[in-house]
C-alpha cells in the first residue's frame, strides 16, 4: 500500500491532478497506468486484462481501496473533477516511515472494511486480540483455519456455511489489511484444491509493534 500510494503522489506531483469521471472515479488513463506501475501481486496488468478488455476503477479493487484511504488520511482531495494531492501529502511525500504510520493507523483502524465482503460479515473480537493471536500463531506460519479455531473453538473450522463466512470477514478485515501494508506475508503452495495459504510476519511487524505476547513467543524455527 505504501508504494502505491508513494507512485500515485509521485505521478500527481509529475503530471498534475488525477481526473475524475462523473461517479468521481479515477480515469481509465490513470487506472491503466497504475496497473503497470504498481504491478499489485494477484492485479497485475496481466491478470487484470485476463477478464477485462479495458480498465476503470472498479475493475482494480486495490486502486479503488487506496483512492479511499488516500481521502480519508487527508492525503488527497476531490476538487474540480480531479484528486488533488494535499500539502500533508507533499510534506510527508519524503518521509517513507511517518507516511507508512499514517497510512497504517488510518488503513488497519479506522477504516470499516465491511463493505468489502460479500454479506457484510464482521469477525468477532478486535485489534488488541487479533493481533497478539497473530503475533504468536504466524511465527511459523499461519492458516485461516488455524487463526478461526484459535480465535472461537474447533467447531468454527469444519468447513460449514458459517465456518466458511468466518474465515472470510477474517481474512477481509485482518489478514488482507496485515499483508497490504506490510506487516504480513501471505505465501501461497500447491495448486487447486490443494493449495495451502499461510501468513508469516515480516520485518516490519517487530518494528512496527510492541505486543503483550511478546514475551511468550518461541524461536522461529528455520528450515
Amino acid at each position: 500500500m505504501l508504494q502505491a500510494v508513494r507512485l500515485t503522489l509521485d505521478y500527481i506531483d509529475a503530471n498534475g491532478p488525477i481526473g475524475l469521471t462523473p461517479s468521481r472515479a479515477l480515469k481509465r488513463y490513470f487506472v491503466e497506468w497504475a496497473a503497470e506501475a504498481i504491478a499489485w501481486p494477484g492485479y497485475t496488468a496481466e491478470d487484470l486484462y485476463a477478464v477485462n478488455k479495458v480498465l476503470n476503477e472498479d475493475d482494480f479493487p486495490p486502486l479503488a481501496i487506496m483512492h479511499e484511504l488516500l481521502l480519508s488520511a487527508r492525503l488527497a482531495r476531490h476538487r474540480q473533477r480531479a484528486l488533488h494531492m494535499t500539502r500533508l501529502a507533499r510534506q510527508l511525500r519524503s518521509d517513507p516511515a511517518e507516511l507508512w504510520a499514517l497510512l497504517a493507523r488510518q488503513f488497519l483502524f479506522a477504516t470499516d472494511h465491511t463493505g468489502y465482503t460479500r454479506f457484510g460479515d464482521r469477525p468477532f473480537g478486535n485489534w488488541d486480540i487479533f493481533l497478539n493471536v497473530i503475533n504468536v500463531e504466524a511465527q511459523d506460519g499461519l492458516s485461516k483455519d488455524r487463526l478461526c479455531e484459535v480465535l472461537y473453538g474447533p467447531e468454527k473450522s469444519d468447513g460449514l456455511l458459517d465456518a466458511v463466512r468466518t474465515r472470510a470477514a477474517l481474512h477481509i478485515h485482518v489478514l488482507r489489511r496485515l499483508c497490504w501494508m506490510g506487516l504480513l506475508e501471505e505465501v501461497r503452495t500447491g495448486e487447486g484444491f490443494e493449495r495451502q495459504v499461510h501468513y508469516f510476519k515480516t520485518a516490519i511487524w517487530h518494528q512496527a509493534l510492541k505486543l503483550d505476547t511478546d514475551m511468550h513467543l518461541a524461536p522461529v524455527t528455520q528450515h
